[in-house]
């Protein structure tokens, strides 16, 4: 028997329990590994999970403060995810599978939502009417427009027009002279964000115009915004504008060119050329344009790829990021109709595990059912994960619940489903784009259709996301998210194969009955 004593030199003649991420991977061995084919062992606490960050790159120049994008799909991804998962640290893709002027308008929704300095603010003039009002409402979700002279920005300052104003006024073809507000608090150009917000607070006004010397209306600050601020400290913001930060879907074809114009003319933060298989030529010319035309003005997320003989040509066309995922989502056939695809965990390490080098960070697409799944995929190289069955059924949600059987649904469906394709002429189908059957006759299905059990909200949701995250990398005894990876590669956070047994094992088994409840 050995002296206690000696434990940690025995230990380290005996050599560390389970396998490095690069023997987990072992191509030759055990072929391609999905999430459920392994576990990642314990390491040591010396540390809180609510002391846990996050924070981590979406692509080379966008950091969030939490690892979630919402996939861009037409039954998950419209403006009010992507307002919701903005404010709760993540950043929502919209889809494309619409009109390039419909898609274009839900950036603007998105980028209108929370601002620091609105430098662009909706103005109109003194002969506006009511219903100008009453239909900015409507479209953008919020009064409080200042009315400047010739109805611009930058003209002379005359009145404000608030819901309190025209709140109860029948004749909606009043003209804005009669009710505007025009005793206006305002503050002069050059005071700080944290002075406007201050005369907000003071003043007790919903809207501070900032003017110049002449009076002329330069730009606008909203009492919204702080409570924003106040409400949500981790929302993902642009670091200038302080708006939140927002993405969307293109395809490759030549009129995506067009949309694209009216995306980053809208705001567009990242754009995410949407592909199921993004290793061709067109994805190729795609990148180099919009990195010739917009520089770095806008990023670029790319794929989808799998292996690194894919990352390896977008990166070098100048990708600031890559998704990672070929039929690994719920809703994905391409693995059995079109024989093509990859396991995902061998996909997210063998592709992350590349562009890191270049330091390109990943995003895990596909796959992800659970919290573990998340923590999995970014403990085999991914910098954030996508989800889409995980969000699809939330009330942030396109579409509307119905009941079957006593349960509460809404739809969900792959973009690569007959449904998907048939919702819009060809030119304006990022589904049929995506997987590049604009011009077929035959439409050949890569998604179903279906339907999800109501999950509540969001604002619900991503916070156990976060909460489970952090616990997990707690068990991993890993203190923060950025040094996650380097601790794989050191070897100090370890994994291990699981059998098909081990795996019921691990989850709920030998009951008769039972709830699940995951959060409260």
């Amino acid at each position: 028997m050995v002296d206690s004593s000696a434990v940690f030199q025995e230990l380290e003649k005996m050599g560390r329990d389970g396998l490095k991420g690069s023997e987990l991977i072992d191509l030759r061995g055990t072929g391609g590994l999905t999430y459920n084919d392994f576990l990642i062992l314990p390491g040591f606490i010396n540390f809180s999970a609510d002391n846990v960050s996050l924070e981590t790159k979406l692509t080379r120049n966008i950091t969030l403060k939490t690892p979630f994008a919402s996939s861009p799909m037409d039954t998950v991804t419209e403006s009010e995810m992507a307002i919701t998962l903005a404010l709760l640290g993540g950043i929502g893709i919209l889809h494309n599978n619409c009109t390039a002027d419909e898609q274009a308008a839900m950036v603007r929704r998105v980028k209108k939502f929370e601002n620091g300095f609105i430098t662009d603010p909706i103005v109109l003039s003194p002969t506006h009417k009511i219903r100008d009002v009453m239909d900015i409402k409507k479209r953008l979700g919020f009064t409080g427009i200042p009315i400047t002279e010739d109805g611009k920005a930058g003209g002379k300052l005359v009145g404000i027009v608030t819901n309190r104003d025209i709140g109860f006024m029948a004749d909606l073809d009043a003209e804005l002279a009669t009710v505007m507000t025009k005793d206006v608090v305002t503050a002069k150009h050059g005071v700080t964000l944290g002075e406007a917000n201050r005369i907000l607070r003071e003043s007790k006004k919903g809207k501070l115009p900032i003017v110049d010397a002449s009076g002329n209306l330069v730009s606008l600050v909203a009492r919204s915004d702080l409570l924003k601020n106040r409400d949500y400290p981790w929302a993902s913001k642009h670091p200038q504008t302080k708006q939140l930060l927002v993405g969307a879907a293109i395809g490759t074809r030549p009129a995506d060119r067009e949309r694209l114009a009216k995306l980053v003319d809208a705001g567009l933060d990242v754009v995410v050329i949407d592909s199921s298989q993004g290793n061709s030529s067109f994805q190729i010319d795609m990148i180099k344009h919009i990195k010739d035309t917009y520089g770095a003005q806008i990023d670029v997320l790319a794929g989808n790829v799998v292996t690194r003989d894919q990352a390896a040509n977008l990166i070098a066309a100048g990708a600031d990021g890559l998704r990672i995922g070929m039929g690994s989502g719920s809703i994905c056939i391409t693995q059995e109709v079109m024989a093509v695809g990859r396991p995902q965990a061998t996909g997210v390490f063998q592709v992350s595990q590349f562009a890191r080098k270049f330091g390109i960070p990943t995003v895990a697409d596909g796959g992800i059912s659970n919290v573990g799944h998340v923590a999995k995929a970014l403990a085999l190289g991914a910098s954030c994960v996508m989800m889409g069955s995980l969000l699809a059924g939330t009330s942030e949600a396109p579409g509307e619940y119905f009941f079957l059987d006593g349960k509460r649904l809404k739809k969900y469906r792959g973009m690569g489903s007959l449904d998907a394709m048939e919702r819009n002429d060809s030119d304006n189908s990022g589904s049929q784009a995506r997987y590049f059957s604009e011009s077929d006759t035959v439409k050949v299905a890569q998604g179903v259709t279906g339907a999800v059990v109501d999950k509540g909200s969001i604002k619900q949701f991503i916070p156990y996301l976060i909460t489970g995250l952090q616990h997990s990398l707690q068990d991993m005894g890993v203190p923060h998210l950025h040094n996650l990876w380097d601790m794989v590669v050191a070897g100090d956070v370890r994994f291990e194969r699981r059998s098909a047994a081990a795996q019921i094992e691990g989850g709920v088994h030998d009951l008769f009955s039972f709830e699940k409840r995951l959060y409260k």
